[in-house]
C-alpha cells in the first residue's frame, strides 16, 4: 500500500465522513496484511471491535510491559473474549521481577528512563512489526492526545511506510462513552503506562 501524500490528504477527507468500521473496512479492503495493536488501555475496546468487523482474523497484537493493574489484565480478558481476538502476545525479554532489582522504574529525567522505554515497549513492539510485517497498522490515536498526534489524521504514513489507520481519530472521551455504551463494550480506567507518567505525553511507538 503507497500513497503520496497528497493522495493521504484527499483520503483523509473523505474517510473522515465515514464511520469508525467503514474506515476499518476500507483500510483493510486495500491492504496486504493489516494488524492491530493493542495495551488494553482506556476505549481501546472501540478500536479493537471495528477493526474485527472489518476482519474477523485480524492479528491483535498485544504488546504487554508487565506493570499493568490488575484491572487492565482482567478487562483484557474480558475483552478478548467477548470479542474472539485473534491475540498475538508480546512480552520483553526480561521479565519485571528482574528489571524491578537491577533497574526499577526510571524517572522521565533519568537518563536509564530510555533503557526502561526500549526494554518494555519499543523492542517487543518492534519484535512484533518483524514478525507480522504489515502494511497496515490499525491505532487507537486521536487528535488531542498529544502536540505529535494532532498533527497526524485517520490515515499517515510512518517512516517505515506503514499506514497507521486511526479510525476514532476525531471523536472525543464523550463520543467514544457513547460508541461503547451503543455496542455493549466494556472500558477500563485503571490503566498505567510506565513509559509515559504524564498522560499527554507521546508513548514512543509513534514520535
Amino acid at each position: 500500500m503507497s500513497y503520496s501524500a497528497e493522495e493521504i490528504k484527499k483520503l483523509n477527507a473523505e474517510l473522515k465522513q465515514k464511520s469508525p468500521v467503514e474506515i476499518a473496512q476500507w483500510a483493510v479492503d486495500n491492504a496486504a496484511n493489516a494488524v492491530v495493536t493493542t495495551n488494553f488501555r482506556p476505549y481501546e475496546a472501540a478500536i479493537l471491535y471495528a477493526a474485527t468487523q472489518a476482519k474477523r482474523d485480524i492479528p491483535v497484537i498485544w504488546c504487554d510491559t508487565g506493570y499493568n493493574t490488575p484491572n487492565t489484565y482482567r478487562h483484557a480478558e474480558e475483552v478478548i473474549d467477548l470479542l474472539a481476538l485473534n491475540v498475538d502476545l508480546y512480552v520483553p525479554k526480561q521479565t519485571s521481577a528482574h528489571r524491578d532489582v537491577v533497574l526499577g522504574i526510571p524517572q522521565i529525567d533519568d537518563p536509564k528512563h530510555k533503557i526502561f522505554t526500549e526494554q518494555v515497549k519499543l523492542e517487543p513492539f518492534k519484535r512484533a512489526m518483524a514478525v507480522h510485517k504489515p502494511d497496515v497498522w490499525f491505532t487507537n490515536l486521536r487528535k488531542g492526545q498529544t502536540a505529535h498526534r494532532d498533527n497526524l489524521d485517520i490515515l499517515s504514513l510512518g517512516a517505515d511506510g506503514v499506514l497507521k489507520v486511526s479510525p476514532f481519530y476525531y471523536y472525543s472521551d464523550e463520543q467514544l462513552d457513547t460508541y461503547l455504551e451503543g455496542h455493549k463494550l466494556p472500558n477500563e480506567h485503571k490503566y498505567f503506562d510506565p513509559t509515559k507518567v504524564l498522560e499527554n505525553r507521546e508513548c514512543g511507538l509513534h514520535a
